[in-house]
């Protein structure tokens, strides 16, 4: 910008925390960046509008309100230079975010993706990024095209195909295609980062959680007086699985059924050991949430907005001894690496790749200065032991679930 003038005007697209406190947070931890100039365009219409007119070097704007931007400026669109934070989450080439930046891209002069998971479910999720880097030059200009030469048909209804196999030596192919506009950095292979440790918590259930879980496994029914809990189909049989892996489940009138409080049991010690330091927890269930939240007071959760903002403060400057983040709300680019915390524990257990990895590094990443280890609780002889292994295996999302679920039904009947 101000050695090589090959940028004016800046548009940053962050996830709304990022947006609205990481990127102004960072900007002054570094000497010659101390004097840029920040506008966060965010808030109500009139409010972003007031921000755009700002006198700035970079505008950072949240990736919900791209379109909206978009509908402001059109053809007269006046960001040369635009960086994607987080560009995973422009993955879905059907996304109005995609259309509309897509329409846009020929005004851009040089667009800038980030992220730590390019292709989070598989290599069909790197065409709509690499097509916002170059318009299409390498990867081609379209979803179809790229399938065709990268892609055979798998599961299919009629002449819809929804699962598409990558070809032998795709991966290969498709690295090479984009080899001159990519670059891949791990941090612990230019950082001196301290050990991450990742180790399973085995939990065992109680005689009783048992037999509930064998019988919603084997039956997918479980009848109370109230309100029964049903598992209709594969997916929604998964969900109720690890659901009571992790001590309640969702009856069919949204009321919750307590079933164990082996997890919590287990958190306690966990909490314990950690002797006064903090400790992270993810959960994926607001009923484990509402559990972790009745068992230990002290737990806090990030607010929105400028509260949240405070909660991060508090966070990295060790004011809260528990902090319970949902993967998904929390997943990309916050910074709390800065606090005291060694101990990072999964709850609950989720099929999500991309999800698990984003919510690890918010604090295994540059700037920690000490050993993290990541405690997932596994139930013993639940979903949870098949989610966690997917994991392992690098696998991801609906697949590993449909997989697992499939082996389990198999079992079942076996038995």
């Amino acid at each position: 910008m101000n050695d090589y003038f090959e940028a004016g005007r800046v548009l940053v697209i962050a996830p709304l925390r990022v947006a609205d406190d990481t990127w102004a947070r960072e900007i002054h931890k570094w000497d010659h960046l101390s004097h840029l100039r920040i506008s966060k365009v965010l808030g109500s219409a009139d409010q972003r509008r007031k921000s755009l007119k700002a006198d700035a070097d970079i505008w950072i704007i949240n990736r919900e309100n791209v379109e909206w931007l978009v509908g402001e400026y059109g053809s007269q669109w006046p960001f040369d230079t635009v960086v994607i934070d987080e560009v995973s989450s422009f993955k879905n080439h059907q996304s109005k975010r995609f259309k509309a930046l897509r329409r846009v891209r020929p005004f851009i002069k040089r667009l800038v993706g980030l992220t730590g998971t390019p292709a989070p479910n598989s290599l069909m999720d790197l065409w709509a990024p690499v097509y916002l880097l170059d318009q299409g030059e390498r990867l081609g200009k379209t979803i179809a095209g790229y399938r065709e030469r990268y892609f055979v048909p798998g599961a299919s209804s009629g002449h819809v195909v929804y699962d598409w196999k990558a070809k032998k030596e795709a991966e290969e192919r498709v690295y090479e295609a984009i080899s001159d506009i990519a670059v891949s950095m791990k941090a612990e292979d230019w950082l001196e980062l301290p050990e991450r440790i990742d180790r399973n918590v085995p939990v065992k259930l109680s005689p009783k959680a048992g037999e509930l879980y064998k019988k919603l496994e084997k039956e997918l029914l479980i009848e109370y007086a109230d309100a029964d809990v049903v598992a209709q189909t594969a997916a929604v049989l998964s969900n109720k699985l690890l659901q009571m892996a992790s001590g309640a489940v969702y009856d069919e009138e949204r009321g919750v059924k307590e079933i164990h409080d082996a997890k919590l049991d287990a958190l306690e010690d966990i909490l314990e050991a950690a002797n006064g330091n903090p400790v992270m927890v993810f959960y994926n269930f607001k009923h484990s949430l509402a559990r972790i939240q009745k068992r230990f007071p002290q737990a806090r959760i990030l607010r929105k907005g400028k509260d949240g903002n405070e909660d991060i403060r508090a966070w990295n400057n060790d004011e809260i001894p528990l902090l319970l983040l949902h993967p998904k709300s929390a997943g990309h680019g916050l910074n709390l690496q800065e606090s005291s915390c060694r101990t990072v524990v999964w709850f609950d257990q989720i099929w999500s790749l991309e999800e698990d990895q984003q919510a690890n590094a918010r604090v295994y990443r540059q700037g920690v200065r000490h050993n993290i280890i990541i405690l997932r609780l596994v139930a013993e002889g639940t979903m949870d032991e098949d989610a966690v292994a997917a994991l392992e295996r690098k696998a991801s999302g609906q697949e590993a679930l449909m997989q697992a679920v499939k082996a389990r039904i198999e079992k079942v009947i076996a038995a």
